[in-house]
């Protein structure tokens, strides 16, 4: 199968024939209106395959970049924020080309093209679609919507997001006959640039749409270094949930440790170099004999005193980490009782002193 074969649009010589079939068309009584081949008119296939008739007033021909056989679709990218930018960076450096960005911060847009060689900027995605064939919406999640419904795609073209709680759905707007739709989210924290770019190698990317653009997805995210997977259906809000806890959530637990280690006179690097390693060990030994299996700490021993003197100490010198440790405590309790290491008296013992102290 040809990367791109599924996207592409006639080659015809554009004279071949033409003086020769034009008369016999008018005299069968057929309405011509022959846009150059490679392209096509704003309004083909749009009477009845969009709700958004007015996109496009002005019909037009318009002729759309092609990519050759076996090579990657042209790519533009809507957004040119953390994720937009280090994806525009991984693409170009994997070999696909990023022929456009598309953002209203002049700033960003000036960044991106910085950092990818040769991709024009536009302050509007609308001029943007006008240049490639596969379109990346790479912004926040709550502006997907509304960013699909500014635009609309021609023939032959698809959209995807980055977003990893919505369905390709939010991008129907867009839509035309002949277009597809889907997702495509790595998981990866776009904390920095190069971190990110590099942090795709080996990461999982959660790919969405049909068969055919699934696998050209695939194909892309394994040009970034990526591996590609495919989500039961449903499944998005759940995966995502789980995946900022495992990044905005760490982060946040990161916080408290740095707030109770400045007690003990130590600063935020101090703390991650103290409590860093414990929480290698401690994913390392949850790769190694599993979850449950992992936990170690006061609750799997029905240690009432030391919970005692750890809620006291939060009470007074880190009350707001109260709330996120008393959560822990009670999922560490709830693991310890499903590995058997605690009685029902213990488990109810920790219980009503967590109760308590909240």
């Amino acid at each position: 199968m040809k990367a791109w074969d599924g996207f592409r649009r006639s080659e015809r010589d554009p004279e071949a024939d033409r003086s020769e079939t034009l008369a016999a068309i008018e005299e069968a009584g057929i309405d011509l209106d022959p846009a150059p081949p490679g392209g096509h008119r704003h309004d083909d296939a749009h009477d009845d395959a969009h709700p958004h008739d007015d996109a496009h007033p002005h019909d037009h021909p318009h002729p759309h970049v092609t990519s050759e056989p076996d090579e990657p679709p042209v790519i533009g990218i809507v957004g040119a924020g953390a994720v937009g930018t280090a994806l525009g960076v991984a693409l170009s450096r994997g070999g696909w080309p990023v022929r456009a960005v598309a953002s209203r911060d002049p700033a960003r847009r000036e960044r991106f093209r910085q950092l990818v060689e040769g991709a024009r900027q536009f302050a509007e995605a609308t001029a943007l679609v006008e240049e490639v064939e596969l379109i990346i919406v790479a912004v926040p999640d709550d502006a997907i919507a509304s960013v699909a419904a500014g635009l609309r795609m021609y023939s032959g073209q698809a959209m995807v997001h980055t977003s990893g709680l919505l369905e390709a759905d939010v991008l129907q707007p867009a839509m035309a006959a002949g277009t597809q739709i889907g997702s495509f989210h790595p998981l990866v924290a776009f904390a920095d640039t190069e971190r990110a770019v590099a942090a795709l190698h080996g990461a999982t990317i959660a790919i969405e749409g049909d068969d055919q653009l699934a696998a050209l997805l695939g194909r892309m995210a394994e040009a970034v270094g990526g591996q590609p997977v495919r989500l039961a259906p449903g499944a998005k809000a759940a995966y995502h949930a789980a995946a900022v806890l495992a990044a905005g959530g760490f982060v946040a637990l990161l916080d408290a440790i740095a707030e109770l280690g400045a007690v003990a006179g130590l600063d935020e690097a101090g703390a991650l170099a103290i409590y860093g390693p414990l929480i290698e060990q401690t994913l390392g030994n949850a790769r190694a004999l599993g979850i449950r299996a992992a936990l170690t700490g006061p609750m799997t021993r029905g240690d009432r005193g030391t919970l005692d003197a750890h809620l006291a100490a939060l009470r007074r010198h880190a009350p707001d980490v109260l709330p996120l440790y008393t959560a822990a405590a009670e999922r560490e309790i709830a693991l310890a009782e499903a590995r058997g290491t605690l009685t029902p008296e213990a488990s109810q013992s920790l219980r009503s002193l967590l109760a308590s102290a909240v």
